[in-house]
C-alpha cells in the first residue's frame, strides 16, 4: 500500500509539473513569444558591383587581386592603348582638316562675291553696248547680224550673272549664322575627338565604389570584350539581411519593425540590430529559374517564404565586420504594426551611384580648343 501511495504521488506531482510548465509556457506565449516572429532561414546579403571594360583591349597590368581593399578611382586593370592612341591622333588630324576646309568656306564668300560683281559689270557694259547698237541699227548703219549677237551678249552676262549670284548663296547656306569653330563640320569633328579620347582613358578601367576585390577572372595578356566581367567589388559596409519567413509569420509584420540578428560567426555574444526594410514582392519559388507548376498532376501544399530585406547598423557592421552570404538568425519584434506592409511611395534619390569622370571630359575639351585655335588664322577669328 505504502508502495501504491508512493506512486500515486509521484504521479499527481507529475500532472502539476506538467500543468505548470504548460500554464507557463502558456503565459509566455501570450506575453511574449507571440510578439515575436523568428527564423534561422537568414543570410547576408550585398551588392557585387562588376568590373567590366567599355573598350575592347588586350590587358596588360592587373593592379589588384581577390580579398584587396580597393577605393573609388583607383587602377584595377590597364589596357593596351596602341591602338586607342593612333586613333585619336587622326582624329585629331581631322579636326585640324575640318577647321581649315571651314575656313576655306568662309574665304570662298568674298572670291564669290567678287565674282557677282564681275558679272554685274559685264551685264552693264553688254546692255549698254546693246543698246548702242540699236541705235545704231535703226540708222542703218549695223548689220542686223552685228545687233543679234549684241543681244545674245546680254543674255549671257544674265546667266553668267544668275549663275555667280546661285553659287554665292549656295556656299552662303554653308556658312550663314554660325561661326569657323561653331561650324557643323567643326563640331562632328571634335565630337570624334572626345570620342577617341574617351576611348583612350577607357583603357584604364578603374574601381567604381569603395570595397573589396572578389571573384577576379582577368588574365594578363587576354583579350578582352566590352561588358566582360573581370573581377567584382564587394562594398562591405553596405550590407543586408535577407530572411525568408514562412507566410503564416508575415500576419503582423511591417515595414520599420526592429530585428534582433545573431551571426553564426559571431555567436550569440554579438547580437546585431536592424529594422525591416521592405517585404519582396513575390516568394523565393516564384521568381526561381523553374517556378513550381502547381497545377499539374499530383500536388502537394508547400509552405512558401517570403523573403524580407533587414537593414543592418552602419556602427555595428564597422565593429563586427560581416560577409554576403552567412548565416543568421533573425528576430522580428511584430508588437508594433503601424508601419506599412509595402512602401507607400518611390525612391526619392538613387540609392547607388558613382560620380562622372568631369575632369577627363574636360581635358578632352581642352586638346579641341588647342587644335581649333592653331589651325584657325587670325582673319577668320569670331567670323
Amino acid at each position: 500500500m505504502a508502495g501504491l501511495r508512493g506512486r500515486r504521488i509521484v504521479l499527481v506531482l507529475l500532472v502539476f509539473a506538467f500543468a505548470a510548465g504548460g500554464a507557463g509556457w502558456a503565459a509566455w506565449w501570450h506575453l511574449v513569444g507571440r510578439n515575436f516572429e523568428t527564423t534561422d532561414n537568414a543570410y547576408v546579403a550585398g551588392n557585387l558591383v562588376q568590373v567590366t571594360p567599355q573598350v575592347a583591349g588586350t590587358v596588360v597590368s592587373i593592379a589588384a587581386d581577390d580579398t584587396d581593399r580597393v577605393k573609388a578611382g583607383q587602377r584595377l586593370v590597364r589596357l593596351d592603348t596602341a591602338d586607342a592612341q593612333v586613333a585619336l591622333e587622326q582624329a585629331e588630324a581631322l579636326l585640324a582638316q575640318a577647321v581649315r576646309e571651314s575656313r576655306t568656306l568662309y574665304a570662298n564668300n568674298n572670291t564669290l562675291e567678287a565674282g557677282v560683281a564681275v558679272r554685274q559689270s559685264e551685264l552693264v557694259r553688254a546692255e549698254e553696248d546693246h543698246a548702242r547698237r540699236v541705235q545704231l541699227a535703226a540708222k542703218g548703219m549695223i548689220s542686223k547680224e552685228t545687233l543679234d549677237n549684241a543681244r545674245a551678249a546680254v543674255a549671257t552676262a544674265q546667266a553668267a550673272l544668275e549663275e555667280a549670284r546661285e553659287k554665292l548663296a549656295s556656299n552662303r547656306t554653308l556658312t550663314d549664322r554660325t561661326t569657323v569653330e561653331a561650324h557643323p563640320n567643326v563640331q562632328r569633328a571634335a565630337a570624334r575627338v572626345r570620342e577617341a579620347f574617351l576611348a583612350l582613358t577607357r583603357a584604364e578601367i578603374a574601381a567604381p565604389v569603395d570595397g573589396y576585390v572578389a571573384k577576379r577572372s582577368v588574365q594578363i595578356g587576354q583579350r578582352v570584350a566590352p561588358g566582360a566581367a573581370l573581377m567584382a567589388i564587394v562594398p562591405l559596409d553596405q550590407l543586408w539581411v535577407d530572411a525568408n519567413f514562412k507566410e503564416s509569420q508575415l500576419r503582423e509584420m511591417r515595414i520599420g519593425q526592429p530585428v534582433r540578428m545573431v551571426a553564426d560567426m559571431y555567436g550569440d555574444r554579438v547580437e546585431f540590430r536592424g529594422r525591416v526594410a521592405g517585404l519582396a514582392a513575390g516568394t523565393g519559388g516564384a521568381f526561381a529559374l523553374l517556378p513550381p507548376q502547381n497545377a499539374t498532376g499530383n500536388w502537394i501544399k508547400v509552405v512558401q517564404r517570403l523573403p524580407v530585406r533587414i537593414l543592418l547598423e552602419q556602427k555595428q557592421l564597422e565593429e563586427h565586420p560581416l560577409r554576403i552570404g552567412l548565416s543568421m538568425r533573425a528576430e522580428v519584434d511584430v508588437r508594433d504594426t503601424s508601419g506599412a506592409q509595402l512602401a507607400a511611395a518611390p525612391r526619392s534619390s538613387a540609392a547607388y551611384s558613382i560620380a562622372a569622370p568631369a575632369a577627363k571630359s574636360g581635358e578632352a575639351d581642352a586638346r579641341v580648343r588647342a587644335i581649333v585655335a592653331a589651325n584657325l588664322g587670325a582673319a577668320t577669328r569670331g567670323k
